[in-house]
Formats: C-alpha cells, structure tokens, sequence
C-alpha cells in the first residue's frame, strides 16, 4: 500500500445527511491534487453514530476510525491515530472543500516558516444576521493568525504537541493552534492562512437556532469562562445534545 502524503481527517457523529457532500468536495480537491488522488487518505474519525454515518464512509472507501470518548478533541485523536500521512488536515463533517485545498496545504507546508495553519471558510449561505456574526470574528482572526477550515499541520509536529486536549468539550481547536503557534515561534515559523482555498462552512447551528442566536451567546462568554456547570450546559445543548 502507497504511503499517503496527506491524511485528512473527518470527526463525524451522525452525519449521514452531510457526510456525501463532504467526500464529493474531496473527492474533487484529490484529483487536483499535483500528488495524485491516491497521495490522499481519508479517514473518517466516528464517535458512536446511531446513524447510518460508517456505512456511508465505508462506501465511499473511507479508513473507519472509532472512539465512544464523547469529546472532540478524542474523536480528532482517534482519527489521527490511524493516520499515515506525513501531513495531517483536520475538516469538520458537515463542511465542504476547495478543489485547491491539498496542493495548497502541501505548498505551504513545505516552507520552513510555516509550522501550520487553516484555510478559513466562508459561509453556506448569508443573512444579515450571519453576516454580522462572521465579521465579529473577522478581527479576532487577524490579530491572532488563527483560523477555521481545514487546519493542518506536519505529523510530527501534532505528535510534539501531543494532538488536541482530549478534557475540552469545546474550543480545542483554538487551544490545538495556540500550541501550534508556540511550537512554530521557538521555531522561527509561523501559522498560516490560505485563504484562496476557503472551505464552505455548515450554517445548520443557524438554521437551528436563529441566524442572530450568536451574539447574544457572545455576551454570555465571560459566564462560561466562569462556571464549568454553564460551561457544560452550553456545550451540551449547542454540539452534543444538539438534536442529530
């Protein structure tokens, strides 16, 4: 079996109604891909679905990855963990992706300046609301040079930072780029952004709850920082409980 260059990983929980979208888009960027569609690995990282999610991946000759630790940060491990690729892309399941997205990670990645990164993304579909969400992020993305999407980084550096914190209900992804991004800095590289292959990011959190429920959740930060029971509730109500 060929070696992979990349290893894309996909952390699912009942996502058999998005899932098809996903593997399409990555169809597509794999055979774009200056490497070859085989220098790509799909492995999709499933955390107990009751649906019919494996099924779908298996069909589509997805590596099944599995872990019943109801954190994601454990499902992103878990994916990893069976990853061969000397690059490892992390996308969500219910997103979509850039035809360019791999000969873009693997452009960036072969600079010693750059220690890893993301994509970024843009959205399904707008509305004000939406709109005004996404450009409340806008600036926190500038001054830090973190972002979403497909996040990526060199295998070995995941392994040096020990992957993603497996006691995080929520934001590990920020706490995996802040680490990267300190690995990068006693390294003299950098996180990048590329943003010419954004990846299409789901917008059902606002189909489901409101296209403004953002902003207040927003006021209520400093409230979640303070109490771990509100913590949990919101993260329960809002990813793990959310309904699919």
């Amino acid at each position: 079996m060929t070696t992979p260059a990349v290893s894309l990983v996909i952390p699912c929980y009942n996502e058999a109604s998005l899932l098809p979208r996903l593997l399409a888009s990555v169809d597509a960027a794999r055979r774009a891909f200056s490497a070859g569609a085989d220098a790509v690995e799909v492995i999709v990282a499933d955390n107990a679905s009751t649906d019919d999610t494996v099924a779908v991946a298996t069909a589509h000759g997805c590596r099944i990855a599995s872990t019943s630790i109801r954190r994601i940060g454990a499902v992103r491990n878990a994916g990893a963990a069976i990853a061969r690729g000397a690059i490892l892309a992390f996308i969500d399941g219910d997103s979509s992706i850039h035809p360019g997205t791999f000969d873009a990670i693997a452009g960036l990645l072969s600079r010693p300046d750059i220690i890893g990164g993301a994509t970024g993304v843009t959205m399904e579909r707008w509305s004000v609301g939406i709109a005004l969400t996404f450009a409340a992020m806008v600036p926190m993305v500038w001054i830090t040079g973190m972002d979403t999407g497909v996040v990526f980084c060199r295998r070995a550096d995941f392994d040096t930072i020990g992957g993603y914190d497996e006691t995080m209900k929520f934001a590990e992804d920020v706490r995996f780029l802040v680490a990267l991004r300190r690995l990068g800095l006693a390294r003299g590289a950098r996180l990048a952004r590329a943003r010419t292959v954004k990846a299409v990011a789901s917008t059902r959190k606002f189909d489901q709850f409101g296209d403004w429920h953002y902003l207040p959740i927003a006021w209520k930060a400093p409230w979640y920082l303070i109490s771990a029971r509100a913590r949990d509730g919101f993260s329960d109500r809002y990813w793990y409980k959310s309904g699919r």
